[in-house]
């Protein structure tokens, strides 16, 4: 017997994997639906918690559902919708994120759908007039997942999200986060100092949750106390003291923080500065030896300083305290399967120009079957780093305004958002078009001498 050896890539053996445990729930959808089409729930204003609970627990129902989070973890998404609507319920999926529609149900089966969800997440399935929000542990294709639940009542029935957090997506270490070399090891050097504040800054969705999970995970945690506050706990880190948030029972970010000084910790990870009071406690934290990490809420690198200062932090404590904002977006990545060379619009050849590219020489995706028709297929990320330095910290008690510290970091040797989004350009990473979508910069603000300003 002959043996043929072949070679193949960890990340192509585990897709094939996902595929086959995925295949094992192969659900007809029509059948599921017309198994279900004779359950009846009742529509009154006070409906029957037992009708419901009967009615979820039908097997058409669970199987569907099974099919909506599988067919999510298969397809990547980051969430779930579940839109009800006057004849139908929507069913879309985010990915990469966009949002795809990817079926519709008959409105009757809302209600059950619904239920059951509610009762995976230990909700209550009669109250179906204030928003809920819950958790589900479940295991998929062999490894565990964790789902977050959030309900919100519409005009025609109550709209569920489904958060899937798959610890496979983001423990990705940072040398695999996107990063430009350069901006790279001024990042990692950053997270291995001893004390400061160290801020990573985005919208919902651009990915700070990860790149703070991947700069604890290159941490010594044997001879480190690392503890996290978050709301929620996404991930579940071995190597670190994870402590929730629960702002129903008194524990805030700025009380969890209080106590975890007592802890006698080395590094602090805070999910999320959202008030004065947190910014305050992780800024003194910093100045008595502690290396805090955290997220905020800014468009861009050089705004943070601003942002501070808005929400009641001294300008002189953010100089003594502050190290570096990493700023980033997620862009969608070309799709391989369909990319093709592309001569970008006339009107965009001066971004390429200025940054020293062809735009005769670019590639983009066509669109097929395996990216949804949209061109992409999976998500990179694009960064800007703000290593605040002596002439930053001078600054800073100076003039701490936006604009003030946007001209000091044109000036920098550090690429912008935009900079770095047209070098991942050239790479043949992304497209032009995408980099303007998420970096909110465009054609049209020009300041009238035909330059741009981003």
């Amino acid at each position: 017997m002959k043996i043929k050896i072949v070679v193949s890539s960890k990340q192509n053996i585990e897709e094939v994997c996902d595929e086959l445990n995925a295949s094992s729930y192969g659900y007809d959808v029509d059948e599921l639906i017309n198994g279900i089409a004779d359950i009846e729930v009742v529509q009154e204003a006070r409906e029957d918690a037992e009708d419901l609970e009967k009615s979820a627990g039908q097997s058409p129902v669970i199987q569907l559902v099974n099919l909506l989070l599988t067919g999510a973890v298969r397809e990547k998404a980051s969430d779930i919708h579940i839109e009800p609507k006057e004849k139908y319920t929507k069913i879309r999926y985010r990915i990469d994120g966009v949002l795809f529609e990817s079926r519709k149900v008959p409105s009757k089966m809302h209600p059950a759908i619904v239920s059951r969800i509610k009762i995976m997440a230990n909700l209550d399935i009669s109250e179906r007039r204030v928003p809920q929000d819950g958790k589900i542990a479940v295991i998929m294709g062999g490894r565990g997942i964790d789902l977050r639940i959030s309900t919100l009542p519409t005009s025609h029935g109550e709209k569920v999200v489904i958060r899937i957090l798959d610890s496979k997506s983001i423990m990705k270490g940072l040398e695999n986060c996107g990063m430009e070399p350069k901006t790279l090891e001024s990042f990692r050097s950053q997270v291995d100092l001893p004390h400061g504040v160290l801020l990573v800054t985005g919208p919902t969705g651009s990915g700070k949750s990860t790149t703070l999970y991947s700069a604890l995970g290159q941490m010594d945690s044997t001879t480190l106390n690392i503890s996290t506050v978050e709301d929620p706990v996404e991930y579940d880190l071995e190597t670190c003291n994870q402590v929730q948030a629960n702002e129903k029972v008194g524990l805030t970010f700025a009380s969890a923080l209080r106590s975890l000084l007592r802890q006698d910790p080395d590094i602090i990870m805070v999910g999320e500065i959202r008030d004065g009071e947190t910014a305050r406690i992780a800024v003194q934290a910093a100045l008595t030896g502690h290396l805090v990490l955290s997220t905020l809420h800014t468009n861009d690198a050089p705004s943070t300083i601003s942002r501070l200062v808005n929400i009641g932090i001294e300008p002189y404590l953010i100089a003594s305290s502050l190290n570096a904002v990493l700023a980033q977006r997620l862009v969608r990545r070309i799709c391989p399967n369909c990319q093709e060379d592309y001569s970008i619009p006339e009107h965009l050849h001066r971004h390429i120009y200025a940054a020293g590219g062809d735009p005769h020489q670019l590639i983009h995706g066509a669109g097929c079957n395996q990216c949804r028709s949209s061109g992409y297929q999976g998500r990179a990320g694009i960064f800007e780093l703000l290593i605040i330095d002596d002439m930053f910290r001078e600054l800073i008690n100076k003039d701490s305004s936006g604009d003030s510290m946007r001209r000091a970091f044109a000036e920098s040797e550090y690429p912008s958002l935009f900079d770095d989004g047209i070098e991942k350009v050239k790479q043949g990473i992304t497209t032009i078009e995408e980099v303007l979508r998420v970096t909110e910069a465009n054609e049209e603000c020009d300041d009238g001498n035909g330059e741009q300003n981003e």
